[in-house]
């Protein structure tokens, strides 16, 4: 495969597809609208994981797992959430294949293996969760219960692309039950700032945090909070949701508890979930046309070293260097990787690893060790300078912290550059279809309104930002009053 990749400005979502597909982060497979998800993809997936995962447990979470299949009876019981998914459910029908009696080489559904119950391949799990939930809480004392799970989930799209949109897709999802309507609230707001903060200081992404409009609420719940990325395209992309159900859940699955006072009462909830889409956030928030650019606190490779033979005379001296380097830096917990393979030449090694997003590359020859030298170049910015050998880990350290700063930085500055006011639908739909971005503008609340700015200019809005200032206006479609503005914005 060439490793030539189309330029952003040239087909946008041609370099993203070209991107992931040479860069090795996935393939298309067999089956229709999903992807596998290549090692390099699954690593950088792996660091994400584990990242978010030590926060969920210092916040208090545990881990647990519940069945990939629903009874319908049960995904029927929240009646808007049932509502909500209905058209994206895979359903399982038969438990049984047989051989086609006709054609002996097919295999066809037993007929006489009809399941008594539908089951729903699961798209979401707070059926399921709710269900079980009713026998795990009856006192206060069981609250607050603070359960998380790492699972795939099916939704059966019809549009797909790869770690943006997928059949099926790796997430996490939250799931808490508490005694009081503050508390479900605290949660939901705390875990939207754990995902704030895993956006901006690991992937290195600026998010906006707000509150999602009615039409654009999670089904089922009363409140979903967001945090919003922009992509290089101009165009939003949801990075992460939280939600307050309020006490839905528990009344359609009739979970309650004994409170102090020997009363009886619901349950509130929360449920929070991000997915490997935050992988296709990462590689159109900073990658170039030269390939991904990963953020160092992520990479899986955060140093490539390679060394430079021009005969083999020096290849011991440089081999034995190099080994010395890696064993420093794997003290240090750098995740770095040599590169001695002699079957290809270092300048194609460079494109790759260009490519692939690696941080930092170390090119190291003979002459470089007589010089106590070594050739470093970091992949944000192409420059290359020479370090001196002793001290290389620290500075190796400095330069990953740089360069994590770096990209954060210039994805701030691509965000707020392309964050406008607009007064008018003319000057809304003249920013959408020029720098686009989010366009501040004044919306007068109402669902109708909302809907009918989508349906003239493929905008929606994307949340009401969380302490927004007030500003009184009037609605950019319908001249309404407003009390203060929302950012509409093109998306993913």
């Amino acid at each position: 495969m060439s490793k030539t990749l189309t330029t952003r400005n040239e087909d946008y979502a041609q370099w993203y597809n070209d991107l992931i597909l040479k860069s090795g982060l996935a393939d298309y497979s067999a089956v229709r609208g999903c992807m596998v998800i290549k090692p390099h993809g699954y690593a950088l997936w792996e660091n994400m994981r584990d990242v978010l995962d030590k926060m969920f447990k210092d916040t208090g979470h545990q881990n647990a797992y519940f069945p990939l299949f629903v009874p319908k009876s049960l995904f029927e019981a929240e009646e808007k959430n049932a509502e909500g998914f209905a058209k994206e459910c895979a359903v399982v029908t038969h438990y049984r294949l047989k051989t086609d009696p006709n054609n002996k080489g097919k295999l066809i559904v037993d007929p006489e293996a009809k399941l008594e119950e539908e089951l729903v391949v699961r798209p979401t799990s707070e059926a399921i969760i709710w269900n079980t939930y009713k026998g795990w809480i009856q006192s206060y004392r069981d609250l607050p219960l603070l359960i998380n799970q790492w699972a795939n989930v099916v939704r059966w799209e019809m549009r797909t692309r790869l770690f943006l949109r997928t059949a099926e897709f790796l997430w996490q999802e939250g799931h808490t039950a508490h005694a009081t309507k503050e508390e479900a609230i605290i949660e939901t707001k705390k875990m939207l700032d754990v995902y704030a903060t895993f956006a901006e200081e690991y992937m290195a992404m600026p998010v906006i945090k707000g509150v999602k409009t009615a039409n654009e609420r999670f089904a089922g719940a009363e409140d979903t909070y967001c945090i919003e990325a922009l992509m290089q395209d101009g165009k939003a992309l949801q990075a992460g949701t939280s939600h307050f159900l309020g006490q839905n859940f528990a009344k359609a699955f009739d979970v309650k508890f004994m409170d102090k006072a020997n009363k009886q009462e619901y349950v509130w909830a929360t449920s929070w979930g991000v997915s490997t889409r935050l992988i296709g956030a990462l590689v159109m928030a900073h990658s170039d046309d030269s390939g991904l650019i990963l953020p160092p606190k992520l990479a899986p490779i955060q140093v490539v070293i390679i060394p430079i033979y021009k005969g083999d005379d020096t290849r011991s001296l440089i081999n034995d260097k190099c080994a010395n380097i890696i064993q420093q830096m794997q003290a240090k917990g750098i995740r770095v990787k040599l590169d001695a393979d002699d079957s290809t030449r270092s300048g194609w090694k460079f494109a790759e690893y260009e490519l692939k997003g690696v941080p930092v590359r170390i090119a190291l020859g003979a002459r470089d060790i007589e010089n106590n030298k070594a050739e470093v170049a970091r992949r944000d910015t192409k420059e290359k300078t020479s370090l001196p050998l002793d001290n290389l880990c620290e500075q190796i350290i400095d330069l990953l912290a740089d360069i994590q700063t770096n990209i954060y930085n210039r994805a701030l500055q691509f965000r707020d550059e392309h964050i406008t006011p607009a007064n008018t639908m003319d000057e809304l739909i003249a920013i959408l279809d020029g720098k686009a971005g989010f366009v501040s503008a004044h919306w007068d609340g109402t669902s109708e309104t909302e809907e009918k700015i989508k349906e003239l200019t493929k905008a929606t809005i994307r949340c009401i930002p969380i302490n927004n200032v007030e500003e009184a206006g009037t609605c950019i479609l319908t001249g309404k009053p407003s009390i203060q503005r929302v950012l509409f914005a093109r998306a993913y």
